[in-house]
């Protein structure tokens, strides 16, 4: 009963963390670029009750007797499926369709990655610079940062679908011979999760591979004046956390009828 109580409680534990990333998804439904968490469980350390070994008469028992001890969330992966792509009316805003994510220049210099295309032309020290809102810089294929000529308005500036820059001087349209930085992972779900909807590439993610490096790559595309939204499924969520709560309430009543077989136990030396 005592084995009872605890794992029971494991379980309370484990579904409010559920229902923790649950709320989380649903909090970021309308967040440019989010990727929609799962936790992950697993079970606790097996006690054996009895080994296999035989009884009185010599009989063999082809099995042991062993219980569970509870269970804990493993871990909380990231789901990269993509997400709705929507028009609005920002020229700087980015959307890519595929498996590519956009690199830029985080604090310290550190690169992170990110789906969330919602940028911004900043006044640099060599002119208009794209950033995200935080005032990362955006990397191009090279690495390098994008910068426009002073004189060159940012409503000029033109991105193809293979991630081109260019921009209108007079009647003609100027290459500027950079291209929007897209990087791929082998495992996207090891990209450990930092602030807001950046990424970072750690050993279980693999090392990023640059798309424009790469012609074996499927080359993503990127579609100007757009975004992509949170892949969040409204529906999925409220499921999940109907189940959650069922689950939670399960392990909840068990707490509850260990309580009283262990009050009647307690009552039988009246």
């Amino acid at each position: 009963m005592m084995r009872a109580l605890w794992s029971a409680a494991s379980g309370m534990r484990a579904q409010q963390t559920n229902l923790d990333s649950i709320s989380h998804n649903l909090a970021n439904v309308n967040t440019n670029g989010y990727k929609t968490e799962k936790p992950e469980f697993k079970t606790l350390l097996y006690q054996t009750l009895q080994t296999r070994t035989t009884t009185a008469n010599g009989e063999e028992k082809p099995i042991s007797a062993q219980v569970g001890l509870g269970t804990r969330v493993a871990s909380i992966t990231s789901s990269f499926e993509q997400g709705p792509i929507f028009n609005v009316d920002s020229k700087s805003a980015l959307a890519i369709e595929g498996n590519g994510l956009f690199a830029v220049s985080g604090i310290n210099d550190e690169i992170y990655y990110t789906r969330n295309g919602d940028f911004v032309w900043a006044q640099g020290a060599n002119g208009l610079t794209l950033c995200t809102s935080e005032g990362y810089q955006v990397m191009d294929s090279n690495g390098n940062e994008i910068v426009i000529p002073d004189e060159i308005s940012s409503e000029q500036v033109t991105i193809d679908s293979g991630g081109r820059i260019s921009y209108m001087n007079g009647n003609e349209y100027v290459d500027m011979n950079q291209s929007i930085g897209l990087w791929q992972f082998n495992n996207d779900a090891g990209l450990e999760k930092i602030t807001g909807t950046y990424y970072r590439e750690t050993d279980a993610s693999g090392a990023p591979m640059n798309e424009a490096a790469n012609p074996g790559l499927r080359q993503s595309k990127i579609a100007q004046s757009h975004l992509e939204g949170s892949n969040v499924q409204v529906a999925d969520e409220m499921v999940n956390m109907i189940i959650a709560q069922r689950a939670y309430e399960l392990n909840s009543r068990a707490i509850t009828t260990s309580d009283t077989m262990l009050e009647q136990a307690n009552n039988l030396k009246r």
